[in-house]
């Protein structure tokens, strides 16, 4: 993490009260000496892109993943998204190959993610660093506390966004979550592992808008 961590105006203000409890010191001083002597991913520039491309009045909806891709040059600081001209996790092709099933575009020519966060999907991960080649090795050092009260804000201060919850982990995000002012999305993880278990044919893109649309809020163009 950034000694100072640069962020967008409205989450820097959401936020303040957090960055302030020890935990945050705690995990700012865990991720120094990692660095020391191991390669972080995303950069340091990059952790807090989620909130960056999306400012806090502007989410109408929440992609919600675990932690960030492990590889080299994949990460960039949006749940699921990777840079252009990095070839396509195996999650991230099911998400494209559920995209075109269900709202019948293109299969997308790149995964960077990037135009749905600047339409107001918050792509966020429960976690937002890691160890090169070592997935969940910053399980439990604090962003998980950090990104649960993100979830919480966004219930308790905004109305009517949907939260896209896939697999088992982000399900659980949903206590956090009040259903009578937002609209939850659930249903398998994309991964190969479990995407036929109920990911495929479940329309996500196509749900979300028809709930942004009825309540008179500008649908996502998830085109890429």
């Amino acid at each position: 993490m950034p000694v100072h961590p640069i962020l967008h105006e409205s989450w820097k203000e959401a936020l303040k009260a957090e960055f302030l409890h020890p935990y945050m010191d705690e995990l700012k001083t865990f991720l120094l000496e990692e660095k020391k002597h191991h390669t972080i991913y995303p950069d340091g520039s990059h952790i807090f892109n989620a909130f960056n491309s999306t400012p806090f009045e502007s989410v109408k909806a929440v992609i919600l993943g675990q932690d960030p891709y492990h590889g080299a040059h994949q990460a960039h600081g949006l749940s699921f998204s990777v840079q252009r001209g990095v070839p396509l996790p195996p999650s991230l092709q099911n998400i494209f190959k559920e995209l075109v099933d269900d709202i019948g575009c293109p299969f997308p020519k790149n995964g960077d993610l990037s135009p749905w966060a600047e339409q107001g999907v918050l792509l966020l991960n429960t976690i937002l660093t890691v160890r090169s080649g070592e997935p969940l090795s910053h399980k439990a050092r604090g962003w998980e506390r950090f990104t649960d009260q993100v979830i919480r804000l966004l219930s308790e201060e905004r109305e009517h966004i949907v939260f896209i919850l896939w697999g088992a982990p982000a399900g659980k995000k949903a206590a956090l979550i009040d259903e009578s002012r937002h609209h939850i999305i659930r249903s398998a993880h994309p991964s190969p592992l479990s995407s036929y278990r109920g990911f495929f044919g479940s329309k996500p893109f196509s749900r979300t808008n028809a709930y942004l649309q009825s309540h008179q809020i500008a649908p996502v163009d998830w085109r890429l």
